[in-house]
């Protein structure tokens, strides 16, 4: 029986690029559930998901997007979970060269993004958002596939914070010796655009991110002693 991997979208106000992101997803030659967490949108962001057969989950108020990937993991039912944002675009052969990847020793494996700017982006704007050459490992969304057990091990993202959630959930894991692989396979094109969550959402990210590693050097300084 092949495994099922639960795909999930957090997202407000994504029809700007929401098919383009489903097409890409629906290439997958793997057995998937798309399951989109429309955060309160106000444009068709629910109909354009529903008209592709996802399974949308609407929340009556925005809730952010780190209660809504929990919203998508309580939901899913897949073996493997990965989270995607609705303007990046999968690779073709992303999820079989990651299920390939996966094995018993490893809690998920991570992949690998290549930026690029979406069309319409003036030079001043591509200067204050200077992108990677080169493809890169990280923890971002569309690159890195979980095993769902290990939601059941070490719980929920922190809902307390805004935009370091991934940091602080990756810090739990290595706490509780799982391990995350990495594999030199460019998974995902990651969009570059003027409103780019990361970009509208930059002090609070520092701030998180700050948060996050003071809590790591605390915990490294307690378990010296």
């Amino acid at each position: 029986m092949k495994p099922l991997v639960s795909i999930i979208i957090p997202v407000k106000n994504g029809s700007n690029f929401l098919q383009e992101a489903l097409n890409h997803i629906k290439r997958q030659q793997v057995d998937t559930e798309i399951i989109v967490i429309n955060d309160a949108s106000t444009d068709n962001t629910a109909e354009i998901a529903a008209a592709n057969g996802c399974i949308v989950i609407n929340h009556k108020v925005c809730k952010g997007q780190v209660a809504a990937k929990n919203t998508g993991v309580h939901k899913a039912k897949g073996t493997y979970i990965m989270f995607h944002d609705h303007d990046d675009m999968m690779r073709d052969g992303a999820l079989k060269g990651l299920l390939e990847a996966m094995d018993a020793e490893t809690t998920a494996v991570m992949g690998m993004v290549k930026d690029f700017y979406t069309s319409g982006l003036t030079e001043e704007q591509k200067h204050r958002s200077p992108i990677k050459a080169e493809p890169y490992h990280g923890l971002f969304t569309g690159a890195v596939l979980t095993r769902r057990e290990a939601f059941e091990i070490i719980g929920d993202f922190s809902e307390s914070i805004n935009a370091g959630e991934i940091m602080e959930w990756e810090h739990r894991l290595s706490q509780n010796g799982l391990i995350i692989k990495k594999v030199d396979l460019v998974t995902c094109d990651r969009r570059i655009h003027a409103t780019n969550y990361g970009k509208t959402n930059r002090e609070k990210e520092f701030r998180d991110y700050a948060a996050v590693l003071r809590a790591r050097i605390l915990n490294a300084r307690q378990c010296a002693k």
